[in-house]
């Protein structure tokens, strides 16, 4: 079985025809979801999720561009639910930042305080970190060495080989769409050089849709696709790589996920 570690099925995108979302994603063997935490303001639509399906997790947290609705108690309030397995996505985003550079190292020391409390969110309840990370690559590899005591996942990883480190100190890498894109040449690269046992695999619907469904809404039904050149890279089985995942994705969130189908 796959299992999308990141996917926003709490999208407005997915409303009208979810159902048969979900059941294109079982078709392709993807039989379980985890939604991330990224806006507070959608998190309520993920805990109705995964409470409606047995299939669904969700993580709590706040993505960098939505730092201003961040709210600690919020996100402690519902991380003690049953079906939250993670912390996230949190993390550092440098791609938009002010011209002006008193503005930009604001908005910098910013992202980094409520990471920060974010991860310090993690270790408390030791939960895995789902972290997202654009253009941050070195702030963000040493506040995670810093401070983080729990392992995660690197999502939508951006091929900066200095992050690999991470993968001893429990760090994963999460593998979507973006692999299967023709100039993902960098990528492509560094895949080889990811320990396979630290391989996860996401979608991160409804964004990055794989090739050949680019500027389409992406979908779990298509880390399938995503899977298949993984292997193909891999130069593996993609049977067996896929049970390598399911197995990585089973460390790293505890069996809270479950083992059966």
């Amino acid at each position: 079985m796959i299992i999308d570690t990141h996917c926003h099925l709490d999208d407005e995108r997915f409303q009208e025809d979810f159902d048969a979302v979900l059941a294109r994603a079982k078709e392709a063997g993807v039989g379980k979801f985890i939604i991330p935490g990224a806006d507070p303001e959608t998190l309520p639509r993920a805990i109705e999720l995964a409470e409606s399906f047995e299939e669904i997790f969700f993580a709590v947290g706040v993505h960098p561009y939505d730092k201003e609705k961040f709210d600690l108690e919020y996100l402690r309030e519902n991380i003690k639910h049953s079906k939250c397995v993670a912390v996230g996505e949190c993390g550092l985003d440098y791609y938009r930042l002010p011209e002006s550079m008193e503005e930009k190292e604001l908005e910098k020391q910013q992202q980094k305080e409520i990471f920060i409390k974010q991860i310090e969110l993690a270790n408390e309840y030791k939960k895995p970190l789902i972290v997202h990370i654009r253009e941050a690559s070195l702030d963000s590899k040493n506040i995670l060495k810093e401070y983080a005591k729990v392992g995660g996942v690197l999502h939508c990883y951006n091929a900066n080989e200095g992050l690999l480190e991470l993968a001893e100190r429990g760090f994963y890498f999460g593998i979507g769409g973006v692999l299967t894109f023709k100039n993902a040449k960098k990528l492509v690269n560094v895949y080889p050089k990811i320990p396979k046992d630290k391989l996860l695999i996401e979608t991160d619907a409804p964004y990055l849709t794989p090739h050949p469904y680019r500027g389409k809404r992406n979908e779990p039904a298509y880390c399938r696709l995503v899977l298949e050149k993984m292997a193909a890279l891999s130069g593996v089985d993609e049977n067996e790589l896929e049970n390598t995942i399911f197995k990585n994705t089973q460390s790293l969130f505890k069996g809270i996920i479950g083992d059966n189908n």
